[in-house]
């Protein structure tokens, strides 16, 4: 079954959002990005505009992983470059009045896949491979790092995460056009999971919730 989508990007990436708008039928998506900003105190409201205006009726989210859309772009006069980002992802994971909480998939684009997958290494201590994938501040918003590495699996020798310990779903730009509905459907059934009861967001003042 398709699942409309909204695109959460950076005008930088609109190429790209383009040819992923190509892969889906046009009815499915909606990437008119939030433009102004929302001035109240009220979560609850500031979520309940952003999906009305521009997220009505989707229950999935592409964020677009590239070169411009960490959250460490940083500060330009006063201004917060990744504020609509942010609110695009925030109103994504937020589960409110008149508000559903949607699935959210990261789909990384080939710029950013060494700053990401960094391979594996051995763990002498457990004798397993672990992968490395980098969640961090510089390379992705952190609604979705914090909500990618979210409920760890207590090992010996370290915290270990697998898919059952992540609400997010992540995928390189490469798998993904092969075939997106796939991973499409797997951001939604995260949201019938119980992961979906450990999502984290920040409110207005931009601290962590649980």
């Amino acid at each position: 079954m398709p699942h409309h989508c909204f695109i959460s990007f950076k005008k930088e990436d609109q190429k790209i959002v383009d040819k992923i708008s190509e892969l889906l039928d046009d009815e499915d998506i909606k990437n008119k990005s939030l433009d102004e900003w929302i001035d109240s105190d009220d979560l609850d409201y500031v979520m309940q505009v952003i999906r009305e205006k521009y997220m009505s009726n989707t229950s999935v989210t592409i964020y677009v992983i590239g070169k411009h859309s960490s959250e460490n772009e940083g500060f330009e006069d006063g201004y917060n470059k990744q504020s609509f980002v942010i609110r695009e992802l925030q109103a994504t994971l937020y589960d409110g009045k008149n508000n559903r909480r949607s699935g959210l998939l990261g789909v990384v684009l080939p710029v950013m896949y060494s700053s990401i997958y960094g391979g594996s290494y051995h763990c002498t201590e457990c004798e397993s491979d672990h992968n490395i994938v980098r969640m961090d501040d510089n390379v992705v918003i952190r609604e979705f790092g914090q909500n990618y590495y979210l409920k760890p699996i207590k090992t010996g020798c370290r915290n270990v995460y697998n898919e059952n310990g992540r609400y997010c779903v992540l995928v390189k730009y490469d798998d993904f056009i092969k075939d997106p509905n796939k991973y499409i459907d797997e951001a939604y059934d995260k949201t019938q999971e119980e992961i979906a009861k450990s999502v984290h967001w920040r409110d207005i003042e931009h601290d962590w919730e649980e």
